[in-house]
């Protein structure tokens, strides 16, 4: 009897010491992320504030952007580092360059960061992530953020994809996925991310699919991109001090193609179109001759058919189509090769262009490097 009186006694002690050992364990520190700020709509004011009024991209800073975010302290150590404020359609390709390397830095010099979040506006935000995509050299999450609101607009779209973004990049999931978009709770591979349309939602990725989503728990992902990026990636930008000159042109009814003095000429020229017509035809070849460098490109993304100069020789009333053919032939033989981008935007082939001609300017080893990313 007196040991069955005393067993409510124990039965309130050991509850009673619960609450203790348990305020005894160790917690995990939060993962650290750096936010690098460099303008956009995501940073947008108006004069007339919570309105669907005009704004100016790029005002807000880094930690004004993060204080329009609560409950950021119970999901990472947050530091930030305003890189610009401007309009994304500001950005140059020595900024792209100074942005790569400086990711690349701080990834390499900071094994603490579990990742870095990029805020971009999102005129070119598709572009810079694409070309970090191809010049950041780390498995750890590079996650670019922008919005489609300005911060002080009417359901302003920011602090919630800022949120996403954060949560990614400190997410170990997110390791090993190159560089990641996020807008509206969808994660995109930046070589496939897409602004279809100016409003919220507007960011897709074409038909290639989403990596996965942002949930309340963080990032699930459901596919990992394919083609070369990050460690396996052979562009090192702390070896480049410029990026060469391509030109972005587009075909279309009627066009002769392009005519450009000796002084004038690009390291390479993109042709957004779905064919050339019979003047793009011999324009290009000449270029082509005088070693620029032109790939192809679907505006839609699609590979343009390297057969497509054929149509020249069908439309020509002037000879025969075998004897058109056959000379066309034998002018395509006495001419570099066309490179034929691979399921890029003109926009992104372009950039790849950029980067594969600091390797090489021969047309076939440009083409291994569309090929491979």
């Amino acid at each position: 009897m007196r040991s069955l009186a005393l067993l409510p006694l124990v039965v309130g002690t050991c509850i009673a010491r619960a609450p203790l050992a348990h305020a005894q364990r160790p917690t995990a520190p939060l993962p650290r992320v750096l936010v690098i700020a460099t303008g956009g709509t995501i940073a947008g004011t108006q004069d007339r504030p919570g309105t669907t009024a005009a704004y100016r991209a790029g005002q807000l800073t880094a930690p004004q952007l993060l204080a329009s975010v609560p409950g950021l302290d119970r999901i990472a150590q947050v530091e930030t580092e305003q890189f610009a404020n401007v309009p994304s359609t500001w950005i140059t390709p020595e900024q792209w360059l100074a942005l790569s390397r400086r990711v690349n830095a701080v990834l390499r010099d900071r094994p603490d960061l579990a990742g870095v979040v990029i805020t971009h506006g999102t005129s070119r935000l598709e572009e810079t992530a694409f070309f970090l995509h191809c010049t950041v050299r780390s498995d750890r999450p590079v996650v670019l953020v922008g919005a489609q609101r300005p911060a002080t607009g009417l359901s302003a779209d920011g602090p919630v994809n800022l949120l996403g973004a954060i949560r990614t990049a400190a997410s170990p999931l997110a390791a090993g996925k190159g560089v990641i978009v996020t807008l509206d709770d969808r994660l995109v591979s930046a070589r496939d991310v897409r602004k279809q349309y100016a409003r919220v939602g507007g960011f897709g990725d074409g038909e290639m699919g989403m990596l996965g989503v942002v949930t309340n728990d963080g990032p699930v992902f459901f596919y990992a991109p394919a083609r070369r990026f990050g460690r396996a990636s052979e562009f090192d930008v702390g070896a480049i001090d410029s990026l060469p000159t391509v030109e972005l042109h587009a075909s279309y009814v009627g066009n002769a193609g392009p005519r450009m003095d000796d002084g004038a000429l690009p390291a390479g020229i993109v042709v957004a179109g779905t064919g050339f017509t019979r003047g793009e035809g011999d324009a290009y070849r000449a270029l082509r001759q005088r070693g620029v460098v032109v790939a192809t490109a679907f505006p839609s993304g699609d590979q343009v058919d390297r057969a497509a100069p054929r149509e020249e020789a069908e439309l020509d009333t002037l000879a025969p189509p075998a004897t058109a053919l056959d000379s066309l032939r034998a002018l395509e033989r006495r001419a570099p090769p066309l490179v034929a981008t691979q399921h890029l935007t003109p926009a992104k082939a372009r950039i790849l262009l950029m980067l594969a001609l600091t390797r090489t300017r021969e047309p076939r080893a440009v083409q291994r490097i569309f090929a491979e990313y």
